[in-house]
């Protein structure tokens, strides 16, 4: 069993009736505060280690993120949306369309004109889906929300 499946099924069995009464109960929505959280706690390891040279914090904070995903992802197999397989597959196609620079042996006069081309490849992608960009800034207006109650709950001043 490799580490990732390792983890699916700690999250798996997290949210079994033999788990966590917490864990279960978890729905994508309710995992919007911890997520928004430790993505920004992904960013304190990295100036911890920007700024020490020490890896350690920015390791476990990865770690948690990716817990996040993870959870997202089984909740969405729950749900009969997709699975984590789903996910990595998307992304990992989805870099190699963009970099046909690198996988399919294309080669651009210039970054211009590299980045022309990813542009090209990511408007293709997003073609017909438009409106998702309607829900872009008032996503960004409750992630800052959120980590305002985080700092608030952390004795931050907001």
């Amino acid at each position: 069993m490799t580490e990732i499946e390792r983890l699916k099924s700690v999250v798996e069995t997290l949210r079994s009736e033999q788990g966590c009464d917490w864990d279960r109960v978890q729905t994508h929505e309710s995992l919007k505060p911890p997520c928004i959280e430790e993505a920004a706690e992904v960013i304190c390891g990295i100036n911890i280690l920007n700024a020490t040279g020490d890896p350690t914090n920015l390791k476990e904070e990865l770690g948690d993120l990716l817990l996040q995903v993870m959870f997202h992802a089984v909740i969405a197999e729950e749900e009969g949306l997709f699975t984590f397989e789903d996910v990595v597959k998307y992304v990992s196609d989805k870099m190699v369309r963009r970099h046909p620079h690198v996988f399919a042996g294309v080669r651009y006069a210039s970054d211009a004109e590299r980045n022309a081309a990813w542009a090209a490849v990511k408007a293709a992608e997003k073609e017909g889906r438009d409106w998702e960009e309607a829900y872009l800034e008032p996503a960004m207006n409750e992630a800052a929300a959120l980590i305002d109650r985080a700092k608030a709950r952390k004795g931050f001043t907001p």
